[in-house]
This record gives structure tokens, sequence and C-alpha cells, in this order.
């Protein structure tokens, strides 16, 4: 099988795409340059493509050159602006990417010949957040505070639009949680701002510790992916599919805190100082409920809280040493043996 992603130069497309490379797929890329300091670049992705290729995914004209080379049997969208507090600095552009780029990638596939099945790549903050006590299900109201979340909620809806109008094949969405793992670098995120401070011997600034989110190792996430396209190309099953943690597990932002730093090595509950700048709106309180594919793509974590802090913990120290290409595709030859 072909796969296409865009954003594969990105975290969690840069662990897809090994994971599908490992698996004996075909695999191609549309994304932007990687950041220096990316797991693509640390881990010499670049080799295990058939395509890749840097577009800007607003630039609809080169964006449908590059799909319609790849040609690819499955496509999936992960490439976006990722990040709350940026869309707070850059709210237009990340409108633009987040659901622009979204149509231009599904325009862009319109006249594709091999074309099974297409997966979105939205996000848990597509929720309209009312903190609920509760996990929020696929047919809850879609909303938005800050830029991130709308534009997310607006790609979300476009899509569900685009394939009522114009689909001739499976297109779903998926939504997942927090999502960890080694080889995340991006600025605001919480892993990274304790690798960087305990790694500089720094105490971490932490905003929000009270605040529950659904933590989830990348390799969970990834494998809810994969087995929603394996049924959408055998069944031809679409539509709207949550992955996260169980409901029992609520963790918050203090606990991944302490659970990090203790697997790092430093003093117990790792310490920490809270950031005394009034950032902007967060919600306290967000959880998935995933029932619907739990229960329909028999799909299940199979990473506790625990083990998806400490195998992030150990990608982070080991890859120093032993390689950031070596640890990664360890860590997911051992969770598809499990």
């Amino acid at each position: 099988m072909h796969y296409l992603i865009t954003g594969h130069t990105g975290f969690k497309g840069s662990w897809l795409s090994l994971q599908l490379s490992l698996l004996g797929h075909k695999v191609s890329g549309i994304s932007l340059d990687p950041e220096e300091n990316s797991l693509f670049k640390q881990a010499k992705l670049s080799e295990i493509f058939e395509n890749d290729v840097r577009v800007d995914i607003r630039d609809s004209k080169k964006l449908e050159h590059a799909v319609n080379r790849a040609n690819p049997d499955v496509l999936i969208h992960l490439a976006a602006q990722p990040l709350v507090r940026e869309s707070y600095r850059i709210p237009v552009e990340t409108f633009e990417i987040n659901v622009i780029g979204t149509l231009n990638v599904l325009e862009a596939t319109r006249n594709l010949e091999n074309l099974k099945a297409a997966l979105i790549i939205t996000t848990d903050k597509v929720y309209k957040n009312l903190n609920h006590l509760r996990g929020y299900l696929e047919s809850d109201e879609l909303g938005g505070h800050d830029p991130y979340s709308a534009s997310k909620a607006a790609a979300d809806l476009a899509t569900q639009s685009w394939r009522a109008s114009f689909s001739t094949f499976p297109i779903s969405i998926a939504r997942a949680g927090n999502v960890i793992g080694g080889g995340d670098w991006a600025k605001d995120r919480l892993i990274p701002d304790l690798v960087n401070s305990y790694s500089n011997r720094l105490t971490p600034v932490v905003r929000n510790p009270d605040s529950i989110r659904p933590w989830q190792h990348v390799l969970d996430c990834l494998n809810g992916y994969l087995l929603l396209i394996e049924r959408m190309i055998s069944d031809g099953i679409s539509g709207q599919w949550n992955f996260g943690p169980s409901l029992e597990s609520k963790f918050r932002v203090l606990d991944v805190v302490s659970e990090f730093s203790r697997h790092w090595g430093v003093e117990p509950g790792g310490g920490f100082e809270l950031d005394a700048a009034k950032g902007p709106y967060e919600a306290s309180y967000l959880l998935l409920d995933s029932s619907k594919a739990r229960k329909e793509l028999n799909w299940s974590d199979r990473l506790d809280f625990q083990t998806a802090i400490k195998i992030t913990a150990e990608w982070y120290k080991e890859s120093r040493s032993v390689g950031a290409r070596e640890i990664t595709e360890q860590q997911i030859e051992n969770f598809n043996s499990l």
C-alpha cells in the first residue's frame, strides 16, 4: 500500500512514516521544511520516502501537482499549525493553514486514480468546551475559544461538508488527545519544556498544573488511525472518530511533571515554578469518550499513562547515545509486539 502523509516532517508525521515503513508500506510526504532539531532530521527519515516534497498546503496548484505525482492509495492529512499559543500570535495564518489548507488537500484528491481512503486529522480541541466532567462524544457540538481550536473545528466541519458533497471514496476524521512521545520539540508543549529544563539544570515553568488532559502515547494514537484506515478500505466506513485514553485516565499536568521527573532522575515531584504570566485562555478539563472506536474498531490503548511517560523519558535520554532512529524503531517494534 502506498501512503501519502501531509505534515510528514512533524512529530506525529515522523512517527507515522517510520511505522508505516517498518510495516512494509511505501510512504510519500508533503510538508514544509523540518525544524533543525526535529525527529525527522535526527532520525534521518528522508531516505525512507518514495517522494519527499516541500510544499505549503496553502499553495493549491503546487499541492495538487505533488499529490497527483504521488498518486497514493491512502492519504493522511496531518499538516497544520498545531499550537494554541502560536494561534494567538498568528490567528489569520492559523485559519489559512488549518481550514483553507485542508480544503486544498481535499480538492487535490479529486482526480486520483488509486485513492481508496483519506483520513483528516483534527484534534480533541474541536469540541465546544463546557468543562464537562465526562468525555466528549463525536456527536457533541463543535466550537473553539482560541484561534487554533476554532480553526480545527472549522476544518472538521469543512471536511464533513466536502465528504457529503463530493466524496467518491471513504473520508474519515480522527480526533485525538494530547499526544506525547519522544522527538517532540515543539515550543509551549509540556514534555519538551521539561526535557529542556532538566537537561539544562533549570526548574521548569509550568502553566495550569491542575488542568486535566487526555494524555496518550503517539503510538496508541497512530494505531487507532491505521485500524480505522483498514476498516475504511475493507468495509467502506467513514465518519468522525475519537482516539483517546480510557475515561478512568484522568491525569493533571502536575501528574505528568511528577511522573516524568521520576523517570528522568530529578528530585521527587520534579519541582517547578508556576508561570506567573497571565497567558491566553486554556480549558481546564478535557477528556474524550472513545467508546465508538473501542466498540466498532476493536481499538484500545496498549500503553497506560505511567508506561507512556516512562518510554517517552527513555526516548529523550537514550536517543543521545543509541541514536534517534534506533530508539524510535525499537519502541515501534516493542509496541507492535504487545
